[in-house]
Formats: C-alpha cells, structure tokens, sequence
C-alpha cells in the first residue's frame, strides 16, 4: 500500500483541437485546482489492484482506506500483510483517532504491517503501481477531483481486467548484497 499526490489543473484558454499539420494544441497558462490524494493497494501474486482519490492525506483517510480493504475486498482474510512506508499516518495508532477502540482493535488484528527500511520505497510493489499510474494515466492535466476519479477508476479496471501480475524478481541474495548495511554486523 502506498500513496501518492497528484496536481489538478485545468485550462485558461481552451486547447486547440488536432487539424492536419498539427496535433492538439495546449496553451502553456493553467490555472492550479488543488491536490489530490492517490491511495493505492496492489495484491502482486493476482495482479489486482485498488486506487481512490481523496482529497487529503490525513490518518483518518488512511484509516478508512484500511477499513475498506480488509471489509469490503478482503473481508475472509484471517490476516493481511500489508507493507507500507514509514510515513507516520501508516500505523495501528490512525486507526485508533480514526474509529471506536473496539472496532479498530477488530482492524488492526486483522493486519500484519511491514516498513520498507529507509529510503527503500523502491521495495514496496505499491510504488512501482504508482508509477505506472502515472505515466499511463495521469500525464496530462486533469482539472477536478471527479474528471481524476474517473480517469483512475477507468485505468483500474483496464489494468485489473488484463490481470497484469507484478513478478517481483529482488531475491533473498540481492537484498543481502543491496541492503548489506541494514544486516547486523556478526
């Protein structure tokens, strides 16, 4: 799981349709519409993946967005690993300021959290997804925060439909040899 934001910026001059000579013809004046939050949770071995757009990174959001992932789209799991960051929103704590004692207790037993070391995000599946989101989706400008819902939710279902498994190829060697300084020192 990883998130990601995203600018929203919309026209000041309406682009210029494609005509035979040129391509589509975009003024370089925008005018800036906000952020917005790209939450996103990959599952590597199926190839299926989730993304909502909110309107702001707080734990709550955070918290909801764990909810939704372990009653909605895996509500038979006895545990889900998660393996997120060391942003400070990502963690048992959210759930807690976010819902009741009992039902975030329900949530966090139901989570087996693992941090990428530090400045390892690379490690975390969820970032390579963004950066395909990215490059595939969301390189170009996207006004409003409901023209980005469904430019992400078309993308998704693209992607979810292919079924496009991540083969995630760092091996128990390379991390011994990339990550050498996180290893005790025997």
């Amino acid at each position: 799981m990883d998130e990601s934001s995203k600018q929203m910026i919309g026209e000041v001059n309406a682009p210029i349709p494609a005509a035979p000579g040129h391509g589509r013809i975009i003024d370089h004046e925008y005018v800036r519409n906000g952020v917005a939050m790209l939450l996103v949770e990959v599952e590597p071995l199926t190839g299926r993946r989730h993304v909502e757009v909110s309107e702001r990174r707080t734990r709550q959001d955070w918290a909801r967005f764990i909810k939704g992932m372990l009653d909605e789209r895996y509500p038979m799991a006895n545990k889900v690993r998660l393996v997120v960051d060391n942003l400070n929103i990502h963690s048992i704590a959210s759930l807690y300021e976010t819902f009741p004692p009992a039902e975030a207790r329900r949530l966090a037993e139901k989570l087996e959290i693992h941090y990428t070391p530090k400045h390892g995000s690379w490690l975390n599946i969820a970032e390579i997804e963004l950066s395909a989101l990215s490059r595939q989706c969301l390189d170009r400008r996207i006004p409003d925060i409901t023209a980005m819902r469904r430019e992400v939710a078309a993308w998704q279902r693209h992607r979810n439909q292919r079924g496009a498994p991540i083969n995630w190829r760092f091996t128990t060697e390379d991390a011994r040899i990339k990550l050498i300084h996180l290893y005790p020192k025997l």
